[in-house]
């Protein structure tokens, strides 16, 4: 699972809390990317972060909702 966010971003902040609680309760690994780090992500993710990609398919973006997610990761 990948979390886009960037820094200042308050909707990432609840978006990182959502998806450590949700991996850690799932035992599924998660990395964040900042979309500001590389122009292609900052292009494609830029105006919808937070961004959720599970299997590399995106889950959803601005929020992100606990039960939908654990429901996308099989759980």
């Amino acid at each position: 699972m990948t979390l886009f966010t960037r820094t200042g971003c308050h909707l990432c902040e609840d978006a990182r809390r959502v998806v450590a609680q949700v991996s850690a309760d799932c035992g599924e690994m998660w990395r964040e990317v900042d979309v500001d780090d590389d122009p292609e992500d900052r292009a494609e993710y830029g105006d919808l972060v937070p961004v959720v990609l599970v299997d590399d398919v995106v889950h959803g973006y601005h929020t992100v909702e606990a039960a939908a997610l654990r429901a996308a990761l099989g759980y």
